[in-house]
């Protein structure tokens, strides 16, 4: 099966930038729909950004234009490059992954339901 292990979270200002890693392990990692989900306190789970085995990328509304989502398949390394981070980005992000075919990367985005979650890296970003 696959095992999720995030790092790279921390405190920021607003307006400054971080850079999650996931290292990812098992077999058929690069056949999988890979993503970013997190939560704030007393929210729901968000999906911010996934991407395909193909390279396909796809973000949350919120994110557009300041994460990008990136793999490395050789490495079996998946990463969040978080820019003009915000407040409201503060979260504990999660590193998830879903081997199926069906659903799309997209629509897994979109429902933030993925098979294989990591243990969360902590995000603050301060104002």
């Amino acid at each position: 099966q696959v095992q999720l292990q995030e790092s790279g979270g921390g405190s920021v200002q607003a307006g400054g930038s971080l850079r999650l890693s996931c290292a990812a392990s098992g077999h058929g990692d690069s056949d999988t729909c890979m993503g970013w989900l997190r939560q704030a306190p007393g929210k729901e789970r968000e999906g911010v950004a996934a991407i395909d085995s193909e390279g396909v990328m796809h973000y949350a509304d919120s994110v557009k234009g300041r994460f990008t989502i990136s793999r490395d398949n050789a490495k079996n390394t998946l990463y969040l490059q978080m820019n003009s981070l915000k407040p409201e980005d503060t979260a504990v992000y999660y590193c998830a992954a879903d081997g199926a075919s069906w659903p799309l990367c997209s629509v897994l985005l979109e429902r933030a339901d993925f098979d294989y979650w990591g243990q969360g890296t902590q995000v603050t970003v301060s104002s």
